[in-house]
Protein backbone atom coordinates (compact mmCIF):
# COMPACT_ATOMS: atom_id res chain seq x y z
CA UNK A 1 0.00 0.00 0.00
CA UNK A 2 1.38 3.43 -0.42
CA UNK A 3 0.43 6.56 1.73
CA UNK A 4 -2.78 7.27 0.22
CA UNK A 5 -3.86 3.24 0.79
CA UNK A 6 -3.85 2.05 -2.79
CA UNK A 7 -2.16 -1.23 -3.49
CA UNK A 8 1.04 -1.09 -5.20
CA UNK A 9 1.63 -2.54 -8.56
CA UNK A 10 4.37 -5.36 -8.14
CA UNK A 11 7.38 -5.64 -10.36
CA UNK A 12 7.97 -7.85 -13.04
CA UNK A 13 8.45 -11.21 -12.03
CA UNK A 14 10.89 -13.39 -13.36
CA UNK A 15 11.54 -16.69 -15.00
CA UNK A 16 14.82 -18.63 -15.02
CA UNK A 17 16.09 -19.08 -18.75
CA UNK A 18 18.83 -21.80 -17.69
CA UNK A 19 21.47 -20.24 -18.97
CA UNK A 20 24.37 -20.01 -16.83
CA UNK A 21 24.88 -16.42 -16.45
CA UNK A 22 22.28 -15.08 -18.57
CA UNK A 23 20.01 -14.87 -15.42
CA UNK A 24 22.82 -12.47 -13.33
CA UNK A 25 22.85 -9.94 -16.48
CA UNK A 26 18.80 -10.34 -16.30
CA UNK A 27 18.53 -9.93 -12.72
CA UNK A 28 16.22 -13.22 -12.64
CA UNK A 29 16.09 -14.62 -16.32
CA UNK A 30 13.38 -13.88 -18.60
CA UNK A 31 10.05 -11.87 -17.93
CA UNK A 32 7.36 -14.51 -16.76
CA UNK A 33 4.47 -14.59 -18.75
CA UNK A 34 5.73 -12.76 -21.40
CA UNK A 35 7.16 -12.90 -24.70
CA UNK A 36 11.33 -12.69 -25.12
CA UNK A 37 13.10 -12.75 -28.83
CA UNK A 38 16.31 -14.27 -29.58
CA UNK A 39 17.16 -12.51 -32.65
CA UNK A 40 20.61 -13.35 -34.35
CA UNK A 41 22.62 -14.50 -37.46
CA UNK A 42 23.37 -18.25 -38.19
CA UNK A 43 25.33 -20.27 -35.61
CA UNK A 44 25.12 -18.25 -32.96
CA UNK A 45 22.49 -20.15 -30.97
CA UNK A 46 19.05 -19.07 -31.14
CA UNK A 47 17.67 -22.87 -31.13
CA UNK A 48 20.03 -23.93 -28.35
CA UNK A 49 19.25 -21.13 -26.49
CA UNK A 50 15.69 -21.75 -26.84
CA UNK A 51 15.65 -25.52 -26.18
CA UNK A 52 17.77 -25.19 -22.82
CA UNK A 53 15.05 -22.48 -21.32
CA UNK A 54 12.79 -25.73 -21.55
CA UNK A 55 14.59 -28.15 -20.91
CA UNK A 56 16.45 -26.57 -17.87
CA UNK A 57 12.82 -25.73 -16.54
CA UNK A 58 11.41 -29.36 -16.73
CA UNK A 59 14.67 -30.49 -14.93
CA UNK A 60 14.91 -27.65 -12.39
CA UNK A 61 11.71 -25.94 -12.13
CA UNK A 62 9.09 -29.45 -13.04
CA UNK A 63 7.63 -27.25 -15.62
CA UNK A 64 6.99 -28.89 -18.69
CA UNK A 65 7.18 -26.97 -22.03
CA UNK A 66 6.37 -27.07 -25.96
CA UNK A 67 8.91 -26.19 -28.67
CA UNK A 68 7.62 -25.17 -31.69
CA UNK A 69 9.38 -26.68 -34.59
CA UNK A 70 8.84 -24.80 -37.79
CA UNK A 71 12.49 -25.38 -39.60
CA UNK A 72 13.66 -28.71 -37.80
CA UNK A 73 12.57 -32.26 -37.51
CA UNK A 74 11.53 -33.28 -33.72
CA UNK A 75 13.90 -36.54 -34.78
CA UNK A 76 17.08 -34.31 -35.90
CA UNK A 77 16.44 -32.16 -32.38
CA UNK A 78 16.39 -35.07 -30.27
CA UNK A 79 19.75 -36.17 -31.94
CA UNK A 80 21.16 -32.35 -32.43
CA UNK A 81 20.69 -32.08 -28.45
CA UNK A 82 21.81 -35.45 -27.15
CA UNK A 83 25.29 -34.12 -28.33
CA UNK A 84 24.85 -31.88 -24.79
CA UNK A 85 23.93 -35.05 -23.04
CA UNK A 86 20.44 -34.09 -22.67
CA UNK A 87 17.94 -37.19 -23.27
CA UNK A 88 14.70 -35.05 -25.03
CA UNK A 89 12.84 -38.51 -25.25
CA UNK A 90 13.14 -39.37 -21.76
CA UNK A 91 11.49 -35.60 -21.27
CA UNK A 92 9.02 -36.58 -23.73
CA UNK A 93 8.55 -39.91 -22.28
CA UNK A 94 7.60 -38.24 -18.79
CA UNK A 95 5.11 -35.03 -20.18
CA UNK A 96 7.85 -32.47 -19.36
CA UNK A 97 8.33 -31.90 -22.90
CA UNK A 98 6.59 -31.96 -26.23
CA UNK A 99 7.77 -30.77 -29.53
CA UNK A 100 5.28 -30.19 -32.43
CA UNK A 101 6.27 -29.43 -35.82
CA UNK A 102 3.81 -26.93 -37.95
CA UNK A 103 3.89 -27.50 -41.65
CA UNK A 104 3.85 -24.45 -43.95
CA UNK A 105 0.05 -24.77 -44.65
CA UNK A 106 -0.44 -24.80 -41.20
CA UNK A 107 1.36 -21.15 -40.84
CA UNK A 108 -1.14 -18.85 -41.65
CA UNK A 109 0.50 -18.01 -45.24
CA UNK A 110 -1.13 -15.47 -47.19
CA UNK A 111 -3.90 -16.48 -49.52
CA UNK A 112 -6.02 -14.15 -51.67
CA UNK A 113 -5.17 -11.11 -49.21
CA UNK A 114 -5.83 -12.76 -45.96
CA UNK A 115 -4.05 -14.26 -43.09
CA UNK A 116 -5.69 -16.85 -41.43
CA UNK A 117 -3.55 -18.67 -38.17
CA UNK A 118 -6.50 -20.54 -36.81
CA UNK A 119 -5.16 -23.73 -37.40
CA UNK A 120 -1.78 -22.94 -35.96
CA UNK A 121 -3.55 -21.28 -32.72
CA UNK A 122 -5.41 -25.26 -32.15
CA UNK A 123 -2.34 -26.88 -32.36
CA UNK A 124 -0.78 -25.00 -29.98
CA UNK A 125 -3.49 -25.06 -27.86
CA UNK A 126 -3.28 -28.71 -27.54
CA UNK A 127 0.10 -28.80 -27.42
CA UNK A 128 -0.08 -26.83 -24.13
CA UNK A 129 -3.17 -28.71 -22.66
CA UNK A 130 -1.12 -32.37 -23.65
CA UNK A 131 1.82 -31.26 -20.83
CA UNK A 132 0.56 -28.53 -19.01
CA UNK A 133 3.05 -26.42 -20.70
CA UNK A 134 4.22 -23.25 -18.48
CA UNK A 135 6.84 -22.47 -21.12
CA UNK A 136 7.32 -22.53 -24.99
CA UNK A 137 9.87 -21.77 -27.57
CA UNK A 138 9.10 -20.95 -30.89
CA UNK A 139 11.57 -21.46 -33.64
CA UNK A 140 11.54 -19.44 -35.63
CA UNK A 141 9.05 -16.59 -36.40
CA UNK A 142 10.03 -15.95 -39.56
CA UNK A 143 9.25 -19.37 -41.32
CA UNK A 144 5.73 -18.76 -39.08
CA UNK A 145 4.32 -15.68 -41.03
CA UNK A 146 6.32 -16.74 -44.46
CA UNK A 147 4.34 -14.55 -47.36
CA UNK A 148 3.12 -12.05 -45.57
CA UNK A 149 3.78 -8.85 -46.92
CA UNK A 150 1.66 -5.99 -45.30
CA UNK A 151 3.11 -5.00 -41.86
CA UNK A 152 0.15 -3.69 -40.24
CA UNK A 153 -1.17 -7.03 -40.29
CA UNK A 154 1.58 -9.29 -40.04
CA UNK A 155 2.33 -6.63 -36.58
CA UNK A 156 -1.55 -7.44 -35.49
CA UNK A 157 -1.03 -11.20 -35.91
CA UNK A 158 2.04 -11.24 -34.06
CA UNK A 159 1.04 -9.30 -31.08
CA UNK A 160 -1.96 -11.38 -31.36
CA UNK A 161 -0.30 -14.36 -30.82
CA UNK A 162 2.07 -13.58 -27.96
CA UNK A 163 -1.00 -12.40 -26.37
CA UNK A 164 -3.18 -15.55 -26.89
CA UNK A 165 -0.08 -17.59 -25.44
CA UNK A 166 0.37 -15.52 -22.43
CA UNK A 167 -3.20 -15.36 -21.95
CA UNK A 168 -2.69 -19.55 -21.32
CA UNK A 169 -0.17 -18.56 -18.99
CA UNK A 170 3.02 -20.02 -20.72
CA UNK A 171 6.32 -17.82 -20.97
CA UNK A 172 6.92 -17.49 -24.76
CA UNK A 173 10.60 -17.63 -25.90
CA UNK A 174 10.92 -17.11 -29.89
CA UNK A 175 13.61 -16.37 -32.31
CA UNK A 176 14.19 -14.37 -35.18
CA UNK A 177 16.73 -14.13 -37.81
CA UNK A 178 18.74 -11.07 -38.22
CA UNK A 179 17.97 -8.60 -40.80
CA UNK A 180 20.52 -6.20 -42.51
CA UNK A 181 19.58 -2.93 -41.34
CA UNK A 182 17.34 -3.50 -38.37
CA UNK A 183 17.58 -6.24 -35.42
CA UNK A 184 14.91 -8.88 -37.03
CA UNK A 185 14.22 -9.64 -41.14
CA UNK A 186 11.50 -8.00 -40.78
CA UNK A 187 12.12 -5.38 -38.48
CA UNK A 188 8.20 -5.93 -36.46
CA UNK A 189 9.43 -8.62 -33.49
CA UNK A 190 11.57 -6.02 -31.69
CA UNK A 191 8.64 -3.68 -31.27
CA UNK A 192 6.10 -6.60 -30.02
CA UNK A 193 8.03 -8.35 -27.65
CA UNK A 194 8.53 -7.35 -24.14
CA UNK A 195 12.20 -8.37 -23.92
CA UNK A 196 14.35 -8.57 -26.53
CA UNK A 197 18.14 -10.09 -26.63
CA UNK A 198 20.35 -9.92 -29.53
CA UNK A 199 22.74 -13.00 -30.06
CA UNK A 200 25.85 -12.30 -32.72
CA UNK A 201 28.78 -15.09 -33.63
CA UNK A 202 31.39 -13.33 -35.37
CA UNK A 203 35.12 -14.03 -36.24
CA UNK A 204 38.20 -11.90 -35.94
CA UNK A 205 41.63 -12.90 -36.62
CA UNK A 206 40.59 -16.34 -37.29
CA UNK A 207 38.82 -16.46 -33.78
CA UNK A 208 35.23 -17.18 -33.45
CA UNK A 209 33.65 -15.68 -30.40
CA UNK A 210 29.71 -15.65 -29.78
CA UNK A 211 28.21 -12.06 -28.15
CA UNK A 212 25.39 -11.12 -26.13
CA UNK A 213 23.28 -8.21 -25.67
CA UNK A 214 19.84 -7.01 -24.04
CA UNK A 215 18.33 -4.66 -26.07
CA UNK A 216 15.27 -3.88 -24.50
CA UNK A 217 13.49 -5.50 -21.06
CA UNK A 218 10.41 -3.77 -20.31
CA UNK A 219 9.59 -3.50 -16.41
CA UNK A 220 13.03 -3.56 -15.71
CA UNK A 221 16.21 -2.44 -15.71
CA UNK A 222 19.19 -4.40 -17.85
CA UNK A 223 23.09 -3.31 -18.64
CA UNK A 224 23.42 -2.86 -21.66
CA UNK A 225 27.27 -4.15 -22.53
CA UNK A 226 28.04 -6.82 -24.71
CA UNK A 227 28.73 -10.30 -22.62
CA UNK A 228 30.71 -13.11 -24.80
CA UNK A 229 29.11 -16.31 -24.36
CA UNK A 230 30.15 -19.80 -24.93
CA UNK A 231 28.22 -22.99 -26.35
CA UNK A 232 30.41 -26.76 -25.90
CA UNK A 233 29.52 -29.90 -25.65
CA UNK A 234 27.52 -29.61 -22.12
CA UNK A 235 26.15 -26.34 -22.39
CA UNK A 236 25.92 -22.92 -22.74
CA UNK A 237 27.76 -19.92 -20.44
CA UNK A 238 27.12 -16.27 -20.60
CA UNK A 239 30.09 -14.43 -18.89
CA UNK A 240 29.17 -10.77 -17.51
CA UNK A 241 31.60 -8.40 -17.86
CA UNK A 242 31.74 -8.36 -13.87
CA UNK A 243 30.64 -11.86 -13.12
CA UNK A 244 30.63 -11.83 -9.29
CA UNK A 245 30.22 -8.84 -6.74
CA UNK A 246 32.81 -7.69 -4.61
CA UNK A 247 31.46 -10.06 -1.16
CA UNK A 248 34.12 -12.75 -1.03
CA UNK A 249 35.49 -12.60 2.83
CA UNK A 250 39.34 -13.75 3.49
CA UNK A 251 39.82 -16.14 5.58
CA UNK A 252 42.83 -15.07 7.44
CA UNK A 253 44.78 -18.34 7.31
CA UNK A 254 47.68 -18.67 5.91
CA UNK A 255 49.36 -21.42 4.02
CA UNK A 256 53.20 -22.11 3.24
CA UNK A 257 55.05 -21.38 0.34
CA UNK A 258 57.29 -24.42 0.32
CA UNK A 259 60.01 -22.27 0.46
CA UNK A 260 61.04 -21.69 3.91
CA UNK A 261 63.23 -18.73 3.33
CA UNK A 262 60.48 -17.03 1.64
CA UNK A 263 57.82 -17.46 4.51
CA UNK A 264 60.12 -15.78 6.64
CA UNK A 265 60.59 -13.06 3.92
CA UNK A 266 56.58 -13.00 4.49
CA UNK A 267 55.71 -12.60 8.19
CA UNK A 268 57.17 -16.21 9.15
CA UNK A 269 53.67 -17.71 7.84
CA UNK A 270 53.23 -17.89 4.38
CA UNK A 271 50.41 -16.38 2.10
CA UNK A 272 47.10 -15.94 2.94
CA UNK A 273 44.55 -18.77 1.49
CA UNK A 274 42.34 -17.41 -1.03
CA UNK A 275 44.96 -14.82 -2.14
CA UNK A 276 46.09 -13.74 -5.66
CA UNK A 277 49.40 -13.94 -6.41
CA UNK A 278 51.85 -12.92 -9.18
CA UNK A 279 55.07 -14.03 -10.22
CA UNK A 280 57.00 -11.94 -12.60
CA UNK A 281 59.82 -12.04 -14.30
CA UNK A 282 62.45 -12.74 -17.24
CA UNK A 283 62.66 -16.30 -19.51
CA UNK A 284 64.88 -18.67 -17.33
CA UNK A 285 64.01 -16.66 -14.08
CA UNK A 286 62.33 -20.02 -12.37
CA UNK A 287 58.41 -18.55 -12.44
CA UNK A 288 57.39 -21.96 -13.13
CA UNK A 289 59.65 -23.59 -10.60
CA UNK A 290 58.41 -21.66 -7.74
CA UNK A 291 54.76 -22.34 -8.96
CA UNK A 292 55.19 -26.43 -8.91
CA UNK A 293 57.00 -25.59 -5.85
CA UNK A 294 53.89 -23.91 -4.39
CA UNK A 295 51.87 -26.60 -5.86
CA UNK A 296 54.03 -29.68 -4.14
CA UNK A 297 53.82 -27.42 -1.04
CA UNK A 298 49.92 -27.88 -1.15
CA UNK A 299 49.27 -31.60 -2.42
CA UNK A 300 51.71 -32.67 0.80
CA UNK A 301 49.29 -30.94 3.13
CA UNK A 302 46.53 -33.57 0.97
CA UNK A 303 45.10 -30.06 -0.55
CA UNK A 304 44.25 -30.28 -4.39
CA UNK A 305 45.98 -28.17 -6.97
CA UNK A 306 45.14 -27.50 -11.15
CA UNK A 307 47.92 -26.15 -13.21
CA UNK A 308 46.94 -24.54 -16.75
CA UNK A 309 49.54 -24.58 -18.71
CA UNK A 310 50.32 -22.83 -22.74
CA UNK A 311 54.34 -23.16 -23.00
CA UNK A 312 55.49 -26.64 -22.45
CA UNK A 313 54.00 -30.11 -22.57
CA UNK A 314 52.90 -32.11 -18.97
CA UNK A 315 55.47 -34.77 -19.65
CA UNK A 316 57.77 -32.26 -20.34
CA UNK A 317 57.02 -30.06 -16.83
CA UNK A 318 57.37 -33.58 -15.01
CA UNK A 319 61.09 -34.00 -16.18
CA UNK A 320 61.49 -30.29 -15.56
CA UNK A 321 60.57 -30.12 -11.99
CA UNK A 322 62.71 -33.49 -11.25
CA UNK A 323 65.77 -30.90 -11.90
CA UNK A 324 64.91 -29.39 -8.67
CA UNK A 325 63.84 -32.67 -7.05
CA UNK A 326 60.12 -31.85 -7.57
CA UNK A 327 58.16 -35.49 -8.63
CA UNK A 328 55.20 -33.39 -9.16
CA UNK A 329 53.40 -36.24 -11.18
CA UNK A 330 53.43 -38.87 -8.25
CA UNK A 331 50.53 -35.89 -7.09
CA UNK A 332 48.58 -36.24 -10.76
CA UNK A 333 48.20 -40.38 -9.86
CA UNK A 334 46.91 -39.62 -6.59
CA UNK A 335 44.49 -37.27 -8.18
CA UNK A 336 45.49 -34.63 -6.05
CA UNK A 337 46.93 -32.35 -9.09
CA UNK A 338 45.11 -31.50 -12.34
CA UNK A 339 47.98 -30.43 -15.19
CA UNK A 340 45.75 -28.87 -18.32
CA UNK A 341 48.33 -28.16 -21.08
CA UNK A 342 47.27 -26.28 -24.43
CA UNK A 343 48.28 -23.26 -26.72
CA UNK A 344 46.56 -20.52 -25.74
CA UNK A 345 45.99 -20.00 -29.01
CA UNK A 346 43.88 -23.21 -29.39
CA UNK A 347 40.90 -21.44 -27.92
CA UNK A 348 39.15 -18.04 -27.38
CA UNK A 349 39.37 -16.27 -24.39
CA UNK A 350 35.84 -17.59 -23.46
CA UNK A 351 37.31 -21.34 -23.77
CA UNK A 352 39.74 -20.79 -21.38
CA UNK A 353 37.92 -19.05 -18.38
CA UNK A 354 35.36 -21.52 -18.84
CA UNK A 355 37.73 -24.24 -18.49
CA UNK A 356 38.87 -22.84 -15.19
CA UNK A 357 35.47 -22.23 -13.81
CA UNK A 358 34.14 -26.22 -14.32
CA UNK A 359 37.40 -27.41 -13.30
CA UNK A 360 37.08 -25.57 -9.98
CA UNK A 361 33.35 -26.14 -9.61
CA UNK A 362 33.90 -30.07 -10.38
CA UNK A 363 37.27 -30.67 -9.29
CA UNK A 364 37.44 -28.55 -6.33
CA UNK A 365 40.90 -27.55 -6.17
CA UNK A 366 42.58 -25.57 -3.28
CA UNK A 367 45.22 -23.89 -5.50
CA UNK A 368 45.12 -22.86 -9.31
CA UNK A 369 48.16 -21.61 -11.12
CA UNK A 370 47.97 -20.01 -14.66
CA UNK A 371 51.31 -20.09 -16.51
CA UNK A 372 52.21 -17.72 -17.77
CA UNK A 373 49.20 -15.36 -18.50
CA UNK A 374 50.85 -13.59 -20.81
CA UNK A 375 49.85 -16.33 -23.34
CA UNK A 376 46.48 -15.27 -23.19
CA UNK A 377 46.80 -11.48 -24.73
CA UNK A 378 48.09 -12.79 -27.67
CA UNK A 379 44.68 -14.64 -28.14
CA UNK A 380 42.55 -11.47 -28.13
CA UNK A 381 43.47 -7.85 -27.28
CA UNK A 382 45.09 -6.73 -23.87
CA UNK A 383 41.96 -5.25 -23.00
CA UNK A 384 39.62 -8.96 -23.26
CA UNK A 385 42.81 -9.92 -21.18
CA UNK A 386 42.14 -8.24 -18.85
CA UNK A 387 38.56 -8.57 -18.57
CA UNK A 388 39.03 -12.48 -18.56
CA UNK A 389 41.87 -11.90 -16.02
CA UNK A 390 39.47 -10.03 -13.33
CA UNK A 391 36.91 -12.31 -13.80
CA UNK A 392 38.89 -15.39 -12.96
CA UNK A 393 40.39 -13.64 -10.05
CA UNK A 394 37.28 -12.77 -8.86
CA UNK A 395 35.79 -15.80 -9.56
CA UNK A 396 38.24 -17.82 -7.56
CA UNK A 397 38.21 -15.29 -4.44
CA UNK A 398 34.76 -16.14 -3.98
CA UNK A 399 35.53 -19.82 -3.79
CA UNK A 400 38.00 -18.96 -1.13
CA UNK A 401 40.91 -20.49 -3.98
CA UNK A 402 44.68 -19.73 -4.06
CA UNK A 403 45.45 -17.72 -7.41
CA UNK A 404 48.71 -18.03 -8.59
CA UNK A 405 49.65 -16.05 -12.14
CA UNK A 406 52.64 -15.93 -13.64
CA UNK A 407 53.75 -13.15 -15.71
CA UNK A 408 56.82 -12.81 -18.45
CA UNK A 409 58.35 -9.40 -18.66
CA UNK A 410 61.63 -8.35 -20.78
CA UNK A 411 61.73 -5.27 -18.11
CA UNK A 412 64.77 -5.05 -15.95
CA UNK A 413 63.90 -2.35 -13.60
CA UNK A 414 62.29 -2.66 -10.50
CA UNK A 415 58.96 -0.81 -11.60
CA UNK A 416 57.58 -3.25 -13.44
CA UNK A 417 54.08 -3.49 -14.64
CA UNK A 418 52.19 -6.13 -16.27
CA UNK A 419 51.27 -6.15 -19.49
CA UNK A 420 47.44 -7.33 -18.44
CA UNK A 421 47.32 -4.05 -15.84
CA UNK A 422 46.11 -6.12 -13.38
CA UNK A 423 48.47 -5.68 -10.78
CA UNK A 424 46.13 -3.65 -9.03
CA UNK A 425 43.96 -7.11 -8.20
CA UNK A 426 47.33 -9.05 -7.10
CA UNK A 427 47.21 -9.43 -3.29
CA UNK A 428 51.58 -10.93 -3.58
CA UNK A 429 53.44 -9.82 -6.26
CA UNK A 430 57.22 -11.24 -6.24
CA UNK A 431 59.50 -9.82 -8.94
CA UNK A 432 62.17 -12.44 -10.27
CA UNK A 433 65.03 -10.80 -12.31
CA UNK A 434 68.21 -12.79 -14.01
CA UNK A 435 71.67 -10.54 -13.36
CA UNK A 436 74.96 -10.80 -15.71
CA UNK A 437 78.04 -9.54 -14.44
CA UNK A 438 81.43 -10.54 -16.63
CA UNK A 439 80.86 -15.03 -15.98
CA UNK A 440 78.81 -14.61 -13.05
CA UNK A 441 75.28 -15.22 -13.50
CA UNK A 442 72.36 -15.35 -10.95
CA UNK A 443 68.50 -14.99 -10.05
CA UNK A 444 67.31 -12.69 -7.87
CA UNK A 445 63.63 -12.42 -5.64
CA UNK A 446 62.10 -9.09 -4.55
CA UNK A 447 58.82 -9.07 -3.02
CA UNK A 448 56.87 -5.86 -4.60
CA UNK A 449 53.57 -5.86 -2.21
CA UNK A 450 52.27 -8.29 -0.25
CA UNK A 451 48.66 -7.02 1.08
CA UNK A 452 47.94 -7.59 4.79
CA UNK A 453 50.73 -8.79 6.08
CA UNK A 454 54.92 -7.08 7.15
CA UNK A 455 57.21 -8.62 4.30
CA UNK A 456 60.84 -8.09 3.88
CA UNK A 457 62.15 -5.21 0.91
CA UNK A 458 65.57 -6.64 0.80
CA UNK A 459 66.70 -8.45 -2.86
CA UNK A 460 67.70 -11.94 -2.28
CA UNK A 461 69.59 -14.16 -4.37
CA UNK A 462 67.18 -17.01 -5.68
CA UNK A 463 68.75 -20.32 -6.00
CA UNK A 464 67.65 -23.30 -7.75
CA UNK A 465 69.41 -26.82 -7.13
CA UNK A 466 68.32 -30.45 -7.32
CA UNK A 467 66.98 -29.57 -3.23
CA UNK A 468 64.91 -27.17 -4.18
CA UNK A 469 64.34 -23.19 -3.71
CA UNK A 470 65.97 -20.99 -1.48
CA UNK A 471 67.01 -17.56 -1.11
CA UNK A 472 70.21 -15.90 0.14
CA UNK A 473 69.91 -12.53 1.45
CA UNK A 474 72.46 -9.77 -0.71
CA UNK A 475 74.91 -8.44 1.84
CA UNK A 476 75.15 -4.08 1.53
CA UNK A 477 78.44 -4.72 0.20
CA UNK A 478 77.26 -7.58 -2.10
CA UNK A 479 74.90 -5.23 -3.59
CA UNK A 480 77.23 -2.39 -3.59
CA UNK A 481 79.99 -4.66 -4.84
CA UNK A 482 77.20 -5.97 -7.33
CA UNK A 483 76.97 -2.44 -9.17
CA UNK A 484 80.75 -1.78 -8.80
CA UNK A 485 81.74 -5.05 -11.27
CA UNK A 486 78.31 -3.72 -13.05
CA UNK A 487 80.18 -0.44 -14.14
CA UNK A 488 83.64 -1.81 -14.30
CA UNK A 489 82.25 -4.28 -16.70
CA UNK A 490 80.21 -1.48 -18.52
CA UNK A 491 83.27 1.32 -19.22
CA UNK A 492 85.44 -2.03 -20.21
CA UNK A 493 82.98 -3.05 -22.74
CA UNK A 494 82.65 0.48 -23.84
CA UNK A 495 86.56 1.49 -24.26
CA UNK A 496 86.99 -2.08 -26.50
CA UNK A 497 83.91 -0.34 -28.25
CA UNK A 498 85.88 2.27 -29.12
CA UNK A 499 89.17 0.88 -29.60
CA UNK A 500 87.86 -1.55 -32.21
CA UNK A 501 86.22 1.39 -34.12
CA UNK A 502 89.25 3.90 -33.97
CA UNK A 503 91.04 0.71 -35.36
CA UNK A 504 88.73 -0.14 -38.06
CA UNK A 505 88.73 3.48 -39.28
CA UNK A 506 92.68 3.49 -39.57
CA UNK A 507 92.71 0.51 -41.48
CA UNK A 508 90.01 2.29 -44.02
CA UNK A 509 92.28 5.04 -44.12
CA UNK A 510 95.74 2.93 -44.58
CA UNK A 511 93.85 1.25 -47.51
CA UNK A 512 93.11 4.46 -49.22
Amino acid sequence: MDNQGHKMPTAVEKCSSGIDGLDEITGGGFPKGRATLLAGNAGCGKTVFSMLFLIKGALEHNEAGVFVALEEQPEALIRNFASFGFNLQDLIDRRLLTIIQVALEDTGQAREGKYDMGSCFIKLADAIASVKAKRIAIDTLDALFVGASDFNLLRTQLRGLFNWLVLRGVTVVATGEAGLQTLTRRGIEEYVADCVIKLDYRVAEQLSTRRLRVIKYRGSSHPSDEFPFLIDKKEITVMPITSVKLEYRPTGEHIPTGVRDLDRMLGGSGLFRGSSILISGTPGSGKTSLAFTFIDAACRRGERAAYFGFEESSEQIYLNMTSIGLDVKQWVEKGLLLVYTSRASMYGLETHLVNIYRTVEEFAPAVVVVDPMTSLADVGTVLQAKSMLTRLIDFLKMHATTSLLTDLTHEESIQVSTKEEISSLIDTWFLLRDKEIEAERFRTLLVLKSRGMPHSNLIHKFILSDRGITLQRMKWHDERGYQRRYLEGWNRGETERRTHERRQGERRISTV
